[in-house]
């Protein structure tokens, strides 16, 4: 909980300076009797859904040492939506806050690499994550007709504005597997020997993330907008998938949680790859102790969302007569 309100805090920072610079230009133009009767809405409210993917321990390449796009499995991608406001600054910055949904999940027999082929894991979990951000416009928003009426004067056809973003925020992550016709919490089951001696403690399913992206979004008319965006989750867990460390003694597993925590635990196919000398070599690729995940690369999210986004009017402030 520090982490992240540490982040949320450094983050917002430039946009306090900023209100408060407005601020006292606001109250300068007062003092001169003028009001802009032509102010832009400043807070809009957005939705969007598309789609999420993952990167972690579970599927991907058909090699090992590959990372990010390349270990991409597109084949797994997801649902993902998005429900928040934006608050802009001025027309190069925005604060924008939200809750957000991705489906993740991942599967070792989509890949045909021979160690994660007989690993044989998989997950699925949902996450939903709240988080603030940083934009900033890399162009600016342009005044167009206020209907857009064709051929009108001062009308602008296009009005495309991008923008990159990079925030802070927190997540809830649940991830289960399939077992006698059920999805199971993984967690609980302490697959990597959690919970027990020599295992370490459980891990939270409570964590922090750092989002960043690119967007791009166009005025339909003075109320509606659409846009894309494409968001990145830096995480700090690497749990997202239960898939991090080293197998734990399967049997002492089975001794705590029973069959369907030693077969969660240890799904593998015992076919050590041929092409290292087969299983005749007497080395238990899932013995305790064996390499079940890299816990040195920290899982990662990310979606493609296509937004729809409400201006709300602005409204003039007028002093009573009274």
């Amino acid at each position: 909980m520090r982490k992240i309100l540490l982040l949320i805090l450094l983050v917002s920072i430039p946009f306090i300076v900023s209100s408060q610079s407005m601020k006292g230009k606001k109250r300068g133009k007062s003092v001169r009797g003028f009001a802009n009767n032509k102010k832009k809405p400043r807070k809009e409210y957005i939705l969007g859904i598309g789609a999420s993917n993952f990167l972690g321990e579970l599927g991907g390449a058909d090699q090992t040492g590959t990372f990010f796009a390349k270990d991409l499995e597109f084949s797994e991608t997801k649902t993902s939506a998005a429900l928040g406001m934006r608050y802009k600054f001025n027309k190069r910055m925005a604060l924008k806050g939200g809750l957000y949904y991705q489906m993740v999940s991942g599967a070792d027999k989509l890949t045909t690499e021979p160690y994660r082929q007989n690993r044989n894991l998989s997950f699925r979990s949902n996450i939903f994550e709240l988080s603030i951000q940083y934009e900033l416009y890399l162009t600016k928003e342009q005044q167009g007709h206020l209907y857009k009426i064709k051929n009108a004067k001062g009308m602008k056809t296009f009005d495309l504005q991008a923008y990159v973003f990079v925030g802070a925020g927190g997540f809830y992550f649940n991830p289960k597997a399939f077992y006698n016709g059920r999805w199971r919490s993984l967690q609980p089951l302490g697959t990597e020997g959690q919970g027990l001696p020599g295992g370490g403690k459980k891990y939270s399913r409570v964590s922090v993330c750092i989002p960043y992206g690119i967007g791009a979004k166009d005025a339909i008319n003075k109320d509606w907008g659409v846009g894309l965006e494409v968001g990145i989750r830096k995480t700090f867990t690497d749990y997202i998938d239960d898939v991090s460390t080293v197998y734990y003694d399967n049997n002492a597993l089975k001794a705590a949680h029973g069959q369907m925590g030693a077969d969660l635990a240890d799904p593998s196919h015992n076919n050590y790859p041929a092409e290292l000398g087969g299983n005749a070599t007497g080395l238990d690729q899932t013995a305790p102790g064996q390499v079940r995940g890299h816990s040195n690369h920290k899982d990662a999210y990310m979606f493609i969302n296509i937004t729809v986004a409400y201006k709300v009017p602005y409204k003039r402030r007028t002093r009573s007569k009274f």
